[in-house]
């Protein structure tokens, strides 16, 4: 063998074993959530030790999928109701699901109008439609796409991770996940490790939207569970590669086939806050250099007629306290509820831009 050919083959080596590296892989178990780090990218907003119950306030960054009546999907920490967009916090997304138990935020009842569960040799997914104005995606948002990647490795969010005990009733990190949400609709595939993971989860179509990477069923009405084929890799047609901004867009490929579709009468969860309350919230960037750090303030501004408040504020006292990295004290007084709290993200927060 030549130097060259030695050269060669030991580049080849190293990109194919790096095309497989990850951070980490960690193990989750529900009961003991301990057993994830609190953070696991530098520059991360939340966290992914994320307790059990659900919180409303919560800033855990985990997404749980397990079926079509237990799942999570990623939306703003925080919203006025403008800045709010996918594009917009899509470094700093958290996570929202139907079941408590994880310690995320819970959608509020009505939120998903359809869903519709696929589990395929190779990959979960779940396509649909909804209204996210109800977490606040602002309602003309036309989205955005998620994924563990991003422009720098981390992921959109930073820190995001993806679990998973569909397959085998024991829960498995998926590293390679896309989730596109917009004010309306939604779609999350999730892919098993192996050899294609990457391409059928692939994230370089952000701007495509849900039905191009995604094909499926997005009826609303209905939720069902179904086995199906595994799909054709999302941008590949035969030896080619679409790339966003090619002179020609290709159809979306073929929704595959599906069997043994089951339906569910409903999707229900908690509603975290009660009627006719809403966010308000802003986030910005504090100081410059290793001594920045990013500031998150949430205010609930609850019915005057109301006399319950969200769950992560039940019990809190009228007397203000101090705020605290895991998501801040509680001050509950005028029918406001603020939460505070800084999330210290090192020199990389010079790469973020401010809100």
């Amino acid at each position: 063998m030549t130097f060259t050919t030695a050269v060669l083959v030991a580049l080849s080596l190293l990109g194919s074993t790096q095309a497989q590296n990850y951070t980490a892989t960690y193990s989750y178990d529900p009961a003991n959530p301990s057993s994830l780090p609190k953070t696991s990218e530098q520059g991360q907003l939340g966290t992914n030790r994320c307790g059990t119950g659900s919180d409303s306030s919560s800033l855990c960054q985990n997404l749980i999928i397990n079926s079509i009546e237990d799942f999570c999907l990623y939306g703003p920490p925080y919203s006025n109701g403008k800045n709010a967009s996918i594009g917009e916090t899509e470094r700093y997304e958290v996570s929202y699901c139907l079941k408590s138990g994880y310690g995320t935020r819970l959608f509020p009842d009505g939120t998903i109008k359809g869903a519709h569960w696929i589990q395929t040799p190779d990959y979960v997914q779940i396509t649909g439609w909804g209204d996210f104005t109800t977490i606040g995606v602002p309602k003309t948002d036309a989205g955005g796409e998620l994924d563990p990647h991003g422009a720098d490795g981390n992921g959109n969010p930073i820190g995001g991770l993806v679990f998973g005990n569909s397959y085998n009733g024991t829960f498995i990190q998926f590293h390679e996940w896309t989730n596109y949400m917009s004010s309306t609709e939604f779609c999350v595939r999730a892919c098993k490790p192996g050899v294609n993971a990457r391409k059928l989860c692939q994230h370089i179509y952000d701007e495509m939207g849900c039905k191009f990477v995604m094909p499926g069923n997005y009826d609303t009405g209905y939720f069902d569970s179904c086995l199906g084929d595994t799909g054709e890799p999302m941008g590949i047609y035969g030896t080619s590669t679409f790339r966003q901004g090619d002179a020609v867009t290709p159809p979306p490929h073929p929704a595959p086939a599906s069997s043994s579709c089951t339906r569910v009468a409903s999707l229900t969860s908690y509603s975290p806050l009660p009627t006719g309350a809403s966010v308000y919230s802003t986030i910005t960037v504090v100081g410059t250099g290793s001594g920045a750090y990013t500031s998150l303030i949430t205010s609930v501004s609850l019915p005057s007629t109301s006399t319950s408040s969200s769950s992560g504020a039940a019990g809190a006292s009228a007397t203000t306290t101090s705020s605290s990295n895991s998501g801040g004290a509680v001050k509950e007084g005028m029918n406001l509820v603020w939460a505070g709290f800084t999330v210290a993200v090192g020199t990389l927060l010079g790469a973020v831009v401010a809100l």
